[in-house]
């Protein structure tokens, strides 16, 4: 019988081991959620994001920008592209009606015997395109007369044209063209010396 009671005992004492125990676990698991609700500032709010989380967070937030900037990137070229291709469109427009009237001088001239009225024909085209250079910024480099300059002109030939013109532009062999400052075609002289 003393045996029996020690297993009953036995029984007894690991019950309240285990008893024990839980208790000690439930303890354990309230401090820590009690230690969690004092770093959340005693409120019902979510705890902190783990590292892995803010990572997975950052490398998605990166992930989009990067999608965005290479979307902005190709949209740009596309419209970079397209300015190149139409960006000379209006000065075309402006252009083709004087190849209208081109054609018509040309046509003027083979059924006309009045070469004055030709000539007056020539001359209207000739300021119709001068005018629309003008309206696109395009002006002519004088030189005649003036001191050589590399910057707008180029020297074809030196004439001996006396002390006088030394260094001064004789004549133009070929009209040269600017754009604002920028020069687009230089203008070809001959130089006295």
């Amino acid at each position: 019988m003393n045996k029996k009671m020690s297993e009953k005992e036995m029984d007894i004492n690991a019950e309240e081991a285990a008893k024990r125990a839980n208790d000690g676990a439930a303890d354990a698991t309230s401090a820590d959620t009690v230690s969690a609700e004092e770093v959340t500032g005693g409120d019902n709010m979510s705890v902190e994001p783990s590292l892995e989380e803010q990572i997975a967070a950052w490398r998605d937030k990166y992930l989009r920008l990067q999608a965005e900037f290479d979307n902005f990137r190709k949209r740009t070229l596309k419209e970079k592209m397209e300015l190149v291709e139409r960006g000379c469109e209006g000065a075309w427009k402006a252009i083709l009606p004087i190849l209208d009237d081109m054609e018509r001088a040309v046509v003027a001239s083979h059924k006309s015997e009045d070469i004055e009225a030709l000539r007056q024909g020539e001359e209207l085209v000739m300021k119709k395109f001068e005018s629309v250079l003008q309206a696109a910024g395009i002006t002519t480099i004088e030189c005649v007369g003036l001191p050589f300059n590399e910057e707008e002109q180029e020297a074809v030939a030196r004439f001996a044209a006396g002390q006088d013109k030394h260094g001064l532009v004789i004549d133009c062999v070929q009209r040269g063209y600017k754009m604002g400052e920028h020069v687009l075609r230089y203008a070809k002289v001959v130089v006295g010396e």
